[in-house]
């Protein structure tokens, strides 16, 4: 049988040690990226009130940045009063009057560490996790040896996994 390098040994202990470290967060992005499958829907959002004060007389047509609603819609104008989709807009008092559906404080946490952006203060975390990730995969190749039967049918699941991979990129 043969011996395992001192490469194969340190690439395993790595691969182990950091997969325990990241167990957490590796939850946080699987259970929040289901989520996000279905951020185009109601799943798990509660609807919440909100009231909100703007300029008087603000313009109608730039209501949905001044409050921050994405795909804001206006709906029609009846002298000071602006309705839109889940609100309305009194210009007289500056009031808008809103409804959001959210999802609940720690989804909604989880949702947005997946979706961050380089104007997020920890984005670099999510750049550590990218890379954590591809190590996985380039050190999966160091947890056994190439010689036997259960690397080499790891080839096979590998470039499996690697057509299906292109099929779903291309459909």
């Amino acid at each position: 049988m043969k011996k395992y390098t001192l490469s194969s040994l340190s690439m395993r202990e790595l691969h182990r040690y950091l997969g325990f470290f990241l167990v957490g967060i590796m939850s946080v992005y699987a259970i929040s990226g289901v989520v996000l499958i279905f951020r185009d829907t109601d799943f798990l959002k509660k609807e919440k009130d909100f009231s909100k004060e703007i300029s008087l007389n603000a313009n109608p047509q730039e209501l949905g940045t001044l409050l921050g609603i994405k795909g804001f819609k206006l709906i029609k104008t009846e002298g000071n009063i602006s309705y839109f989709e889940n609100g309305q807009y009194d210009a007289s008092n500056g009031i808008a009057r809103y409804k959001v559906k959210e999802l609940p404080f720690i989804m909604d946490k989880m949702t947005h560490l997946h979706k961050a952006k380089s104007t997020d203060p920890l984005y670099f975390f999510n750049i550590f996790f990218g890379f954590s990730l591809l190590f996985f995969v380039v050190s999966s190749f160091w947890m056994f040896l190439p010689s036997t039967s259960i690397f080499k049918k790891g080839m096979y699941f590998t470039i499996a996994g690697i057509i299906l991979t292109l099929i779903l990129l291309f459909i």
